[in-house]
């Protein structure tokens, strides 16, 4: 598995490996699906999993004032790439809020935490996924649809709040109760998080047999020139450690910048 592994670390290796699972499927698109796309890793297995699953994609990407646009461009090549039947990208801007690191740009990243599980880090950002899912929420019900997914992890994360269990089981309860279609057409929303109890090499593996080509992702919070990703930071450091022991040379998202 590991020699199987290591010869998917070319990003063209990678965008072959991609195209050939996409033309080998056939889905039906019997119902619609709202996917949250920030671009990383996560989400783009997320949207993966929702196109296994038969749904017709609308994909949910947020300008919120982030410090940076480099996932933002990622998301837009991810749903190309994944023939999704829209692509909205919602202008808020979290900035007149601050209180995270990704919104504040006076707040340094932490860089090469140890213990990542052990404190809630300055780069989350306040109420964000509440936020992201209302909006979410909100496109699901114009466009008819009962399903909305998020690539939210419980696992190998930084210890956010909203990204546990309990979180997305009180917000189904939520958006049933909280809309016209749930209390006049009885619509039960279903949250799906099909990543949430996966370790990040677990959704790579998982990614890279439904096509995903990680190549084209971004996750890091604080990235130099030209998008280069930082290495040091928590989002970083959990996606090097996960391709790492899967045998890759390194992250995908480093070939683009690598010189020979």
């Amino acid at each position: 598995m590991k020699r199987l592994f290591s010869s998917f670390s070319a990003p063209k290796r990678l965008k072959f490996f991609a195209c050939y699972y996409l033309k080998k499927s056939t889905f039906s698109t019997s119902s619609s699906a709202v996917v949250l796309l920030s671009g990383g890793a996560d989400s783009a297995t997320t949207l993966a999993v929702a196109v296994r699953d038969g749904f017709e994609v609308y994909a949910l990407s947020f300008d919120y004032g982030q410090r940076h646009r480099q996932e933002l461009l990622c998301a837009r090549r991810i749903a190309e790439c994944f023939r999704c039947r829209e692509h909205r990208i919602a202008q808020i801007d979290l900035r007149v809020f601050g209180g995270s690191a990704l919104t504040n740009s006076d707040l340094a990243v932490p860089k090469d935490r140890q213990d990542r599980a052990s404190v809630i880090p300055v780069t989350y950002v306040p109420a964000r996924n509440t936020i992201f899912l209302s909006y979410a929420l909100s496109y699901a019900e114009v466009i008819g649809a009962s399903d909305i997914f998020i690539g939210a992890n419980a696992v190998d994360y930084s210890g956010y709040p909203d990204c546990r269990p309990l979180y997305f089981q009180i917000f189904e309860q939520l958006a049933s109760v909280g809309t016209k279609a749930g209390v006049e057409q009885g619509i039960k929303y279903k949250i799906h998080t099909p990543l949430l109890h996966l370790s990040k090499a677990e959704i790579i593996q998982l990614g890279i047999r439904l096509g995903v080509d990680y190549g084209m992702t971004h996750s890091c919070y604080d990235p130099g020139e030209e998008g280069k990703p930082c290495g040091r930071c928590d989002a970083c450091c959990i996606r090097q450690e996960a391709f790492k022991k899967l045998g890759f040379v390194r992250d995908p998202a480093l070939e683009r910048f690598h010189e020979n």
